[in-house]
């Protein structure tokens, strides 16, 4: 059976719930039946079977319906993010050579501006009505679609075939251990791969999902009722919830996160608040994931006394290969991953993750930054993830940005934006405090506080904003 028989064996005939929204419950017999007569528009739609249907869609159980329903009728769903200006929508619309736009109803004028300028139809969200239609034995070759960031140039669309998310589901289930015991709550948006990518699991082994279109400390809070066992955040929520004294006020299992490292000082304080919590970490992309993890067992061994492995993103997700091409004199090079579960491999079957890294003795694997994020100051590379890691060491500091920028001297240098805790501290003792730990080449030479980074709805760094930000104020 493929992914997606599974999923209807599973809920179809089952009054257990699902998913549980702002809506309200709704049980896997539900969902399955909306997703049906969610399939049922998308066929009468100007759309050909096959081609991929551009949706500005949020975490809920209509988006959920839409998405099966499009992988029943050969009209993969190819979530965007609704934040995007027309402009951008429109370009990727017209790269998906699709006709139409399917929006929520919040986003219907930015859907319509797109549309403009892309010479396509917009489409509301199907109603959330039943149909008894069975599902079709004969799928297409993509269940969905997903794009990636962008955070470096275009975003690029990568098809998710049912071959590869039976094999995926099975994996993030066992990294995050979840089951049809367990509820998974999430604030991730659907056009992500952590978003969409741990809800499909959930949903694939029984798992209801409890899912929020704007996190906040009021849902976060609204969890406890609601059961939820697994919840997936980013630092800066984990940050915010220590900030307002909130991050107790539910009992979870489990906490997943990702996007970016969790400094030791943030661990302990995690740790001190909720001893019993497992955290786990993942680190992925949306051409395959989870590529690696840290394990409940990793943070504890972090916790008493390996601070240096929160430096890493973990070791070799199940059945995944790892390995570094064309490695320099530190074993540093491009990272390469290999697995049934991941969507792309190159022809040498290896995905080219565009990562830079190193694997250590004990199978640990410590990223130094995007190939494309590389600075050259003065003849040496520096990559600024590396020092990113080395300064958020330092107690004073939550989170930090570093990016390269223009100097006459040396053709480029380093900017460093941090975000500080409640200590002062220094720019001076935070030099001193790299070159303690890094080559005095790698000791960023212009400093500025900020009350936050600039990220994308997925939590990763936007370092052409801080480049931006660096730039105005030179």
């Amino acid at each position: 059976m493929a992914w997606l028989d599974d999923l209807w064996a599973l809920h179809a005939r089952r009054d257990d719930l699902a998913v549980l929204d702002a809506s309200g419950p709704v049980t896997g017999r539900q969902l399955t039946r909306r997703a049906m007569y969610s399939a049922d528009v998308l066929t009468e739609m100007d759309v050909p079977a096959g081609g991929p249907v551009p949706a500005l869609l949020t975490t809920n159980a209509s988006a959920l319906a839409l998405l099966l329903g499009g992988a029943a009728a050969d009209r993969p769903i190819a979530p965007l993010g609704p934040r995007l200006t027309s402009g951008e929508l429109a370009r990727l619309v017209t790269a998906c050579d699709s006709r139409v736009i399917v929006t929520e109803a919040q986003w219907y004028d930015t859907a319509a501006a797109a549309a403009e300028l892309c010479g396509a139809v917009v489409h509301p969200m199907p109603e959330p009505r039943y149909s008894s239609a069975g599902l079709p034995a004969r799928r297409g070759a993509a269940a969905f679609h997903l794009h990636t960031s962008g955070t470096t140039g275009e975003p690029k669309r990568v098809p998710f075939p049912e071959s590869v998310l039976e094999p995926r589901v099975a994996v993030s289930a066992e990294v995050i251990g979840l089951g049809p015991e367990h509820r998974y709550a999430t604030g991730s948006p659907l056009h992500h791969i952590a978003g969409l990518g741990n809800v499909l699991t959930a949903l694939s082994v029984g798992a209801p999902v409890i899912p929020t279109t704007r996190f906040s400390t009021s849902w976060w809070r609204g969890l406890r009722a609601a059961g939820a066992t697994h919840c997936l955040l980013v630092p800066t929520m984990v940050e915010m919830l220590l900030a307002e004294g909130a991050l107790d006020a539910v009992p979870l299992d489990t906490l997943i996160y990702g996007a970016a490292p969790m400094s030791p000082e943030t661990l302990r304080r995690v740790l001190d608040t909720v001893p019993g919590v497992n955290l786990v970490s993942i680190f992925g992309q949306t051409e395959g994931s989870p590529i690696a993890t840290l394990s409940a067992d990793d943070h504890r061994r972090a916790a008493a006394g390996r601070p240096d492995l929160l430096h890493t993103v973990g070791r070799a997700a199940p059945g995944l290969a790892l390995r570094i091409d064309s490695p320099d004199e530190t074993g540093t090079g491009e990272v390469y991953a290999a697995a049934p579960h991941l969507s792309v491999h190159a022809d040498d079957g290896w995905l080219h993750t565009g990562d830079v890294g190193a694997l250590d003795d004990e199978g640990y694997l410590t990223l130094s930054g995007r190939r494309n994020d590389m600075v050259v100051r003065g003849g040496e590379n520096v990559y600024p993830l590396e020092v990113e890691n080395a300064l958020v060491e330092h107690p004073g500091v939550l989170a930090a940005g570093v990016v390269g920028v223009p100097d006459q001297r040396l053709g480029e240098t380093l900017a460093a934006f941090i975000v500080p805790s409640a200590t002062a501290v220094g720019h001076g003792e935070l030099a001193a405090f790299v070159r303690a730990r890094l080559a005095g080449f790698k000791v960023p030479a212009h400093w500025y506080d900020v009350d936050e980074l600039p990220l994308n709805s997925a939590g990763k760094l936007l370092r052409p904003s801080l480049l931006d930000a660096h730039l105005r104020q030179s």
